[in-house]
């Protein structure tokens, strides 16, 4: 039981730790999701994913704790549910699938919400997305999250139209995204993923994550909100392209 000492992963996972938690604080939502497809440069997609869990769970308490006063409780009411049947349909498909399809379909959905928001810029007065497009959604956001910790984008493109407050929008997510990460602990270990040498390999990283998230939310509080929602679309557009691209490319 020996921890992964190639340099090479370590060069490109600690800026994936660092860019996660930065993701995580609120600023550049949706950059987190790049920390997987990076890490896989290095590693397999699965392997990936289950380093990230020891270090995930840092940091959504830390974000807990810097926006627990900022929550949005009856949407995270709302979300909780549809994102842990998510959840269950990940681990039930987890074995059948590949990842990096599952990677690749979410950035092509991600790239089509950005191009319709493009197109059709929402007016001040208009309605917020149906229920029902929220739930398929944040089912989604649920599953892409198990699959490879992609869970960003789909639940931004449902979130985003809602016009939360930048710190209100950070806290929902903050909370909403603990409950997700925390269900899959026992996925993850049913499926074998959380061995010694991926655990080991976490606590090397660990350090790295409050950093990210202590920049991100000294930015987080002093973003004005239109740059603030500028800076998400920016996100997911990258992350929209490097998922497919690592899918197709």
């Amino acid at each position: 039981m020996t921890l992964i000492t190639d340099p090479y992963f370590y060069a490109v996972s600690i800026p994936a730790v660092l860019l996660l938690g930065i993701s995580k604080s609120g600023f550049g939502a949706g950059f987190g999701s790049l920390a997987v497809p990076m890490m896989a440069l290095a590693v397999t997609v699965p392997q990936a994913a289950a380093i990230l869990m020891p270090v995930l769970l840092v940091m959504d308490l830390l974000g807990m704790a810097a926006f627990r006063n900022n929550v949005d409780r009856t949407l995270l009411k709302f979300l909780l549910p549809f994102g842990l049947l998510g959840i269950a349909i990940g681990t039930l498909l987890f074995k059948l699938l590949d990842a990096h399809l599952v990677a690749g379909i979410v950035g092509v959905f991600t790239l089509l919400f950005l191009a319709q928001r493009l197109a059709f810029p929402p007016r001040p007065d208009s309605p917020p997305p149906p229920r029902w497009v929220g739930a398929l959604l944040t089912v989604t956001s649920g599953f892409t999250s198990f699959i490879a910790h992609a869970g960003g984008p789909p639940i931004n493109a449902y979130v985003i139209p809602l016009r939360l407050s930048p710190l209100l929008f950070t806290g929902t997510m903050a909370f909403f995204f603990f409950f997700i990460n925390i269900s899959k602990w026992i996925p993850y270990a049913w499926l074998g993923l959380l061995d010694g040498r991926n655990l080991l390999t976490s606590l090397v990283l660990l350090p790295f994550a409050p950093m990210g998230v202590w920049v991100g939310v000294r930015i987080a509080h002093r973003i004005k909100p239109l740059l603030f929602y500028r800076m998400i679309y920016a996100g997911m557009l990258l992350t929209g392209m490097k998922l497919v691209w690592d899918a197709w490319g």
